[in-house]
């Protein structure tokens, strides 16, 4: 019966979204020299999937979820008074910090464990919403990385957090109903924040539980991490503000060199899956480790070496 959950969050967040799209009023992505869309979209798609979220949690009833579910809702709820009101930088950060450690302490890290999860989770929190800028990048990363997790834990045996990932992902599918090219709905801040903090604090929590190695969570997202580190990392190199909004993302560079965000979508859902297969060898087969590292790190240096090489033929740079 667990698995009814996965089917209401997918009919919650369908449901809210095409209630909100009739909407006269509602909260607008405007075009900026920044952005990649051309005309002013609404950014409330996050409270479709957060929607599907809450009914899933609501029908598992799963105690165990609860630091996850609280962590990620409180969240979304900055991220909502952000939009409407605007937060200063540090009071996000703050937040995002806040619901991190609340949630690390419920599930049993303390020390210096407690501190490097801490930074883990705000980590990936942020890259995820960074790489919301694209129509259907986030939305189906997040349908296939959380599918991942959740046939990962039912393979682990652990049916609750196997069906709650299923419910993220179907939340995350019906989402991109709306948001696959030419998108309907931006996911805003309110969906990616939220997202970013379930799959690092769900990665840890299945760790804990020794459902799958540590790695596994890193694999199946890497798409999003690799890609969000190493710009991050460029651009502090250069002595740029991080935390600035820019196109400097290698899935920003491609369709500023010409690809649709269609093509985008559809290159980064097989890198996802590719990964998420990789990150299932490493389940089943964990004495190939090395070599899946190599080959996935061999994997983003040829794609950002190509992307860099044409990026450079001539300057597109803004």
């Amino acid at each position: 019966m667990s698995w009814l959950a996965v089917v209401f969050s997918f009919v919650a967040c369908w449901l809210t979204l095409s209630w909100l799209l009739r909407r006269n009023r509602l909260p607008m992505d405007h075009p900026n020299e920044r952005s990649l869309h051309a005309t002013p979209t609404p950014r409330v798609g996050g409270l479709g999937i957060m929607a599907g979220v809450l009914a899933a949690a609501l029908w598992l009833g799963d105690t165990a979820l609860l630091p996850v579910t609280l962590g990620a809702f409180a969240l979304a709820a900055v991220s909502v008074l952000d939009d409407v009101r605007g937060l200063p930088v540090r009071v996000r950060f703050l937040a995002h910090f806040v619901a991190a450690g609340g949630c690390l302490l419920a599930l049993g890290l303390t020390g210096w464990a407690l501190l490097a999860g801490m930074l883990a989770v705000v980590w990936v929190t942020n890259l995820y919403n960074f790489m919301d800028g694209s129509d259907g990048l986030a939305g189906g990363m997040a349908a296939i990385g959380f599918s991942a997790l959740g046939l990962a834990a039912w393979l682990g045996d652990a049916p609750g957090l196997a069906a709650f990932c299923a419910a993220i992902a179907a939340a995350a599918l019906a989402f991109l109903r709306f948001n696959f090219p030419p998108a309907r709905v931006f996911m805003g801040d309110a969906g990616s924040i939220p997202l970013g903090f379930m799959a690092a604090s769900l990665g840890i929590l299945g760790a804990l539980r020794h459902v799958w190695p540590w790695l596994f969570p890193l694999l199946v997202f890497s798409p999003f991490i690799v890609d969000a580190s190493v710009t991050l990392a460029r651009r502090g190199l250069r002595g740029e503000r991080i935390w600035e909004a820019h196109r400097s993302h290698y899935y920003q560079r491609a369709v500023l060199l010409g690809a649709s965000h269609r093509q985008i979508a559809l290159a980064a859902y097989a890198l996802m899956l590719a990964m998420a297969a990789l990150a299932f060898v490493l389940l089943f087969l964990p004495q190939t480790l090395a070599w899946l590292l190599i080959l996935s790190a061999a994997t983003y240096l040829l794609i950002f070496l190509a992307i860099d090489l044409r990026w450079h033929r001539p300057r597109n740079e803004a």
